[in-house]
């Protein structure tokens, strides 16, 4: 084992895990991660939800409960849901007190079917945020059209939020002004800014997965060389959008009013091609004040043979700008890919609801005490 998530951590990354279970809490696995792991914070989504909940592992007491008081499938869910996010957060809380409420956050996302209606977005983050009730909770909103006013709303409340699903650019830059736009109407109202957090949620590996398909498409020798170099040059660019934003004077009024800067999140950190080292997205994006949230697999990847070697982010935008430039010269169009990514996002994550409440409303029927 080399300790190259230790390096890591120096170089100013935070290392998340990008999944919960009830198991994981309850077997220790969590608290052995932030111990030994350098984990400090957990992401959730619908998907990992999903995953966790069909699997089965601790949560029948609940959901017989949940079944003789006759609650909605959708109550249950968010009953469930919250619980697990709430004790994670309780196990996180020395993380999140030793780094001033940095780290040690817990993310919990709105309902994936509500992407695209903004009021229903804010009421639910009020409502999630409420129901969890622990400071170092982070609720997600997607950065859909829809989502980028909420986010300015929820912010403005005082409500720390994760911004989830940016494939763009052009979004990330949108989804910066939304959480500075937040903050302005947070001190407007008297709140103190120090107490707000946000993370961006950048995804890089699916970036990668769509123009690599369509660079097999075009098949030159030009082609295949620039194959698992858009999704790094695009969430390098990111990070230099980041830099130009947070050192503007619109950011600097904020921040002589105690207000934190939104990370950078690097997201979807897990190589989907096998052709690829299993590193690829944790080693090449290095950069300080980041966050780099890991599937379990990658984590243990990291662990074993990382290759951390300081910042591989500042100082590589030229290249990265002229990767994304000679894509764009085959032909291959990176709006068309990052709103086909944005909509597949949200649809996964529908999708994953959904057979969420299917399989949840199964086992509460299956519970449900007999009349009598």
């Amino acid at each position: 084992m080399t300790d190259a998530l230790k390096r890591l951590s120096d170089e100013g990354v935070a290392i998340w895990l990008d999944d919960l279970s009830r198991k994981r809490i309850t077997s220790g696995n969590l608290a052995e991660l932030i111990d030994q792991q350098h984990v400090v914070g957990v992401t959730t989504n619908p998907s990992i939800f999903q995953k966790a909940i069909s699997a089965g592992d601790g949560y029948q007491q609940q959901l017989a409960d949940l079944a003789a008081r006759k609650v909605t499938v959708d109550e249950a869910i968010r009953m469930i849901t919250t619980a697990d996010v709430r004790d994670a957060a309780d196990v996180l809380r020395p993380v999140f007190d030793a780094t001033g409420g940095q780290d040690g956050r817990v993310s919990i996302e709105v309902d994936p079917r509500l992407a695209h209606n903004t009021g229903a977005t804010v009421a639910e983050a009020k409502q999630l945020a409420w129901l969890v009730d622990r400071p170092n909770t982070l609720i997600k909103i997607p950065a859909t059209k829809a989502g980028l006013p909420a986010i300015t709303e929820v912010i403005g409340l005082g409500i720390s939020v994760n911004v989830t699903l940016i494939f763009s650019l052009e979004r990330y830059r949108e989804v910066m002004d939304a959480y500075l736009a937040g903050l302005e109407k947070a001190k407007a109202a008297g709140l103190d800014l120090s107490l707000i957090r946000s993370v961006a949620s950048f995804f890089v590996s699916r970036v990668d997965s769509e123009i690599d398909k369509r660079l097999d498409k075009v098949g030159t020798d030009e082609a295949k060389a620039l194959k698992g170099k858009a999704a790094l040059a695009n969430a390098r660019l990111a990070y230099q959008a980041y830099e130009e934003v947070f050192s503007s004077d619109r950011w600097a009024a904020l921040d002589k009013a105690g207000a934190n800067k939104q990370r950078p999140l690097w997201a979807s950190t897990g190589v989907k091609d096998p052709a690829y080292k299993d590193t690829l997205y944790v080693d090449d994006l290095v950069a300080p004040g980041t966050v780099n949230t890991m599937p379990e697999a990658t984590l243990e990847a990291t662990a074993d043979h990382g290759q951390i070697t300081g910042d591989t982010v500042r100082g590589t935008y030229d290249g990265a700008k002229a990767d994304l430039d000679a894509i764009a010269r085959l032909g291959i169009s990176y709006d068309d890919v990052v709103q086909l990514l944005e909509d597949e996002g949200v649809e996964k994550f529908e999708a994953s609801w959904n057979d969420l409440l299917k399989s949840t409303e199964a086992e509460l029927k299956r519970l449900a005490p007999s009349e009598g």
